[in-house]
């Protein structure tokens, strides 16, 4: 009988000791794996916030810079590192750019004022239109034409300048604001963020509503599908507006007269009285930091449009 009382307690140790060194290995493997993984969570933080810190310098240095050149006189301008500062004389170069040639800089900057707020106003409603009516209505050929529109984007617009200038010459419209105005209208991206906007915005149901309430396309749309497409619209002109101000090869190419130049043009010619001529630098650089103010008043004022815009038009 003492037999199987010594067999048994012989197989029941083991039985007590198995789980706990089954039970150490599962926890050295789990703390492995939790310090692996905090320290691979620890090198992507790292690397995405360094990629964020090069980006953001990339574009705030050249600014500070343009911030700090503005304020110095030639003399100090080669004669003092970039970031230093020399004597204050941002008021006099100021008064320079605004008496040479007799604000002219001035006119450029209104001209670059009109060209972009009409091109960024009805280009973004003619976008708006279209990619509504890409995604709402049934038509022949309806993807072939959204291809062709997609092609379009991905052509550059330096690559349609001399086309362009070539239909215009024919017609008689070179040296004109038609002739930067016209092609500025029509934007492929616009359209194709259009489309996405309205696919967002827009619910099938409700257009069909309005359709029983006796509402017809143009009305539904302006009544409703603008409406609430108000927010993809602003964002799709913003865009178009930053496009036609830093638009250079399409009024280099179409214009001749300085009265009719953006400032973009305007500034590159006094870059080139520069070489012979360095008291024109300070301008040069003063009127660079005045092109970019226009820009910064139009994000600061539609900012919670074009924030909620792009958040919900990223997602259909």
């Amino acid at each position: 009988m003492s037999t199987p009382t010594l067999s048994r307690s012989h197989s029941t140790t083991p039985s007590k000791q198995t789980p706990r060194r089954t039970g150490s290995r599962f926890n050295r493997g789990s703390s492995n794996r939790g310090s692996s993984n905090r320290s691979g969570g620890f090198a992507s933080k790292l690397t995405v916030n360094g990629l964020l810190i090069i980006g953001s310098a990339y574009m705030v240095v050249p600014v500070l810079w343009l911030v700090f050149a503005s304020t110095k006189n030639a003399a100090d301008l080669y004669g003092t590192s970039a970031y230093a500062l020399g004597s204050f004389s941002l008021f006099e170069n100021i008064a320079a750019v605004a008496n040479q040639d007799g604000g002219l800089f001035f006119r450029w900057l209104g001209n670059s004022v009109m060209y972009a707020s009409v091109g960024a106003v009805l280009g973004s409603l003619i976008s708006v239109m279209a990619g509504y009516a890409f995604d709402k209505f049934q038509f022949r050929w309806k993807d072939s034409l959204f291809g062709f529109v997609l092609v379009g984007v991905l052509i550059p617009n330096t690559a349609t300048v001399l086309p362009m200038y070539l239909l215009a010459s024919l017609v008689g419209m070179t040296n004109t604001i038609w002739a930067v105005l016209v092609p500025v209208l029509c934007n492929p991206f616009g359209v194709y963020l259009a489309r996405v906007y309205s696919a967002s915005y827009v619910p099938a149901e409700t257009l069909e509503a309005a359709r029983m309430d006796g509402a017809g396309p143009i009305r539904s749309f302006f009544s409703l599908g603008l409406p609430m497409m108000m927010p993809g619209y602003i964002t799709i002109a913003l865009f178009q507006f930053v496009g036609v101000w830093n638009n250079f090869m399409l009024p280099l190419v179409m214009l001749q007269d300085q009265q009719l130049l953006p400032v973009s043009v305007g500034i590159s010619i006094w870059q080139g009285y520069s070489v012979p001529q360095p008291e024109f630098t300070p301008m040069v650089i003063t009127g660079s930091l005045l092109s970019i103010l226009p820009l910064l008043v139009a994000f600061i004022m539609l900012q919670r449009f074009w924030k909620s815009g792009l958040t919900a038009g990223s997602v259909k």
